[in-house]
């Protein structure tokens, strides 16, 4: 698969579970175990599993729009997945610290959230920093040295 078809499917994928955190039948109200959060609207488990609240789902939909529209070029889209990354990688370092799992109060970053978002990072790593270099080397060998104009 190449840099740019990730960025498409992540975008729609993330887009789709930001509109699914809208739907109040999608999400399961969180128990007494839970950490506080300050903003709790459309609080719970999306599916059961996952925590969210509204500010998580806005940032679904933003990620997964920027997703879509990074899917236009190569250049974008590798720099899509080099920043989801290592946005990704530091949302399951702060899941991982009790002091940062809820990103003070805000958004929550615990439970399944932890190995999804690390699960994140390696594929967009891979698509980001590894498959951008197989994906040059591929072009050149076929077709050339212009590897923008062959990406698109």
């Amino acid at each position: 698969m190449q840099t740019r078809y990730f960025a498409l499917i992540f975008g729609i994928v993330y887009l789709l579970v930001g509109i699914a955190g809208f739907i109040p039948g999608l999400i399961t109200p969180h128990t007494d175990a839970t950490p506080n959060l300050t903003v709790d609207t459309l609080s719970g488990y999306l599916f059961g599993l996952f925590p969210v609240n509204i500010l998580h789902t806005l940032v679904h939909l933003l990620v997964g729009l920027w997703g879509v529209v990074a899917y236009r070029s190569f250049s974008s889209s590798r720099t899509f997945a080099q920043t989801v990354a290592i946005l990704f990688a530091v949302l399951t370092i702060m899941g991982l610290i009790p002091v940062l799992n809820t990103t003070f109060g805000l958004i929550p970053l615990f439970g399944h959230d932890i190995w999804l978002h690390a699960l994140t990072a390696l594929i967009a790593g891979y698509f980001g920093f590894v498959a951008p270099w197989s994906e040059r080397a591929r072009f050149s060998e076929v077709e050339g040295d212009d590897y923008e104009a062959q990406a698109r």
